[in-house]
């Protein structure tokens, strides 16, 4: 197995544990793997990080980006009948040779080279006059390597058909559709619902969180926002005293702040959204921007309300709609049923045996 980077905990590690699951023996390669940051998830698997792990506990690995696509190609993967990666990056790029077959779980395309450059480069934090360099090199150079990348799994999975279009819009190429694991045994009702709202995301300016903030702020109705990322100083300056930042929370504590919350809020434009799936099976209803991956999963006045426009406005216009609704928790655990793990599990299965 093949992942980007093990230095944080999302939607994409939850899916390489579910990997793992599958194939228990199969070493996990990556470009650099952080145990703290991970909290100790993937601790005793067969880890297997590239050259970059040594200069990453000097400076911050993002820094090393010139480096990656060499460090990506550098694994030798002889011997190995199968290489699956998941990637919303890199690891897609390996090199593996006939008669292994290669097939790549894809979160997205790279976002920064393909939809959001100017907000990468803004937060690495580099001197001003440095930036065109950055950008020559992304747009340029690291965007070829990228589409280069992008034609060597044998086989392509999106995680949505959300990343299925652009899949084919940026890499010219075709991608089977299978969603998220969706942990149903796990992620259910534990707690009766209480009077606030929930977001729970990587608090990077992409979310959008600033926006469910002012209108928050606006309504003086509770908020809590767990989670952790670059832009989290800057969200809690904002906030008022009714906002309240919960940072990175465990798996136990973030089931029981879906069960409890009135609604889940998500406002970011998203690959597929797994928290979103995690709500609804809590028995929550979701409040989310109506485009990406996530409107193939809430239907509006069904289990959810869409918003048409990343704005204060529109979000503010949903939780009017949301008033007025009422949701059956039963009937959204239900819906979210029919994603659960086996379903992933077994769809998998298929395609690797066929393709082997």
């Amino acid at each position: 197995m093949v992942h980007d980077f093990l230095t944080q905990l999302g939607g994409a590690e939850r899916l390489l544990q579910v990997f793992h699951q599958m194939f228990p023996d199969a070493p996990v390669f990556t470009l650099v793997y952080d145990e703290r940051k991970t909290a100790g998830r993937f601790r005793g698997w067969d880890i297997r990080a590239s050259f970059l792990q040594r200069f990453s506990r000097v400076v911050n690995y993002k820094w090393l980006l010139p480096l990656m696509p060499r460090a990506i190609e550098s694994f030798d993967f002889a011997g190995f009948d199968l290489v699956l990666s998941d990637s919303s990056a890199f690891a897609k790029g390996i090199k593996v040779h006939a008669p292994a077959v290669h097939i790549c779980y894809c979160h997205t395309p790279t976002r920064y080279l393909w939809q959001e450059p100017d907000e990468y480069v803004a937060k690495l934090g580099i001197i001003f006059f440095l930036k065109p360099l950055v950008q020559l090199y992304l747009m340029k150079i690291l965007r070829k390597w990228d589409y280069r990348a992008a034609q060597r799994p044998d086989l392509l999975i999106a995680n949505s058909r959300e990343v299925q279009t652009r899949i084919q819009k940026f890499y010219g190429r075709g991608s089977t559709v299978v969603y998220p694991p969706l942990d149903t045994d796990f992620f259910r009702p534990t707690i009766p619902k209480a009077d606030y709202f929930l977001t729970a995301t990587r608090l990077e300016p992409y979310k959008r969180v600033e926006l469910v903030i002012e209108v928050f702020n606006e309504l003086g109705w509770p908020l809590k926002i767990a989670g952790s990322g670059s832009a989290f100083e800057g969200l809690k300056a904002l906030a008022k005293n009714n906002v309240e930042f919960l940072g990175r929370v465990g798996d136990e504590k973030l089931r029981d702040l879906y069960s409890g919350a009135r609604a889940f809020i998500f406002p970011a434009l998203e690959d597929a959204g797994l928290v979103v799936l995690e709500s609804l099976a809590c028995g929550t209803p979701v409040i989310a921007y109506g485009r990406g991956g996530v409107s193939e999963f809430v239907r509006d006045g069904e289990n959810g309300v869409l918003f048409d426009e990343q704005s204060a406005p529109s979000i503010r216009q949903a939780l009017q709609r949301f008033e007025a609704r009422v949701f059956s928790g039963e009937s959204l655990r239900a819906g979210a049923e029919a994603f659960g793990k086996e379903k992933f599990i077994s769809a998998i299965q298929a395609i690797v045996s066929k393709a082997i």
